[in-house]
């Protein structure tokens, strides 16, 4: 009996000590996102500017001045801290996704650690290639075309008044759908890796993921045409690329599978 305890006191033991360790890198996680929630916060005012700068340059384009309103006091409050918290992730991203793998990679064998530490990298990087299309050419160009139905009608005129916290939310909207979009290549890959999919079977299924990406196209994009053309065709460019990976993965390993049977 005493030796059974034993068993269990020992086997309890590494469980106690991972989630210590756990709970030390979310504190950590927490105090990252706080610092920089507090830095933010103090540039809130310069980095709604910097996500007001499509409005500005679409209602330029239409030689108008533009204004942006808030129809409840607490509003403008209200959208710095969502800037602030938003910017926040961003900025303290490195540290989360640092305090995460250096949990995890511990339990992972070193040929798993070259083979996870890729997409770990390629990550924010496909991300913040996503968000910049967004914010660089699909939202000036999306907000030119909804200013353009300003006008009169029925001898009514239509003014353009974009309140402030629907503005910030169509922004982070823009900027979220496209930078997860982008993360396709992320989840194919892993997928194969895991052997759940295989390239031969994501070739066949290449007419339903088109009607796929369209529709996603359709659902996290505003209802205008062209921003959901200029998400779903890099969609489509990166599931092929992401076959393509797939296909020189796929070469890689019959090389190094024939080596050693030629060696021998």
């Amino acid at each position: 009996m005493a030796i059974q305890l034993r068993d269990i006191d020992e086997t309890q033991a590494p469980l106690l000590d991972h989630l210590i360790e756990l709970r030390t890198r979310l504190v950590r996680c927490v105090i990252a996102l706080a610092i920089a929630f507090a830095i933010c916060l103090y540039f809130a005012d310069d980095i709604f500017g910097f996500l007001v700068r499509p409005l500005t340059v679409a209602f330029a384009e239409g030689n108008q001045q533009g204004r942006l309103i808030y129809t409840q006091l607490y509003e403008a409050f209200f959208v710095e801290l969502k800037v602030a918290l938003f910017a926040a992730f961003f900025v303290s991203f490195p540290i989360i996704a640092n305090q995460l793998w250096a949990f995890v990679a511990p339990g992972l064998y070193a040929r798993e650690k070259g083979a996870f530490l890729p997409f770990l990298i390629a990550t924010p990087i496909l991300f913040t290639a996503g968000a910049s299309l967004a914010y660089f050419v699909v939202m000036p160009t999306a907000f030119i075309f909804f200013l353009d139905f300003e006008g009169v009608s029925g001898g009514l005129e239509q003014e353009a008044l974009p309140a402030m916290g629907e503005y910030l939310s169509l922004v982070m909207q823009f900027i979220l759908a496209f930078g997860v979009s982008f993360l396709l290549p992320v989840l194919l890959l892993l997928l194969n890796r895991a052997g759940i999919v295989s390239r031969g079977q994501l070739i066949a299924a290449r007419r339903y993921v088109i009607v796929l990406v369209v529709g996603v196209a359709a659902i996290v994009t505003p209802p205008d045409p062209g921003s959901q053309l200029v998400l779903a065709i890099p969609l489509m460019l990166l599931f092929e690329g992401s076959l393509a990976l797939m296909w020189l993965g796929e070469r890689r390993m019959k090389k190094a599978q024939v080596r050693p049977i030629a060696d021998g």
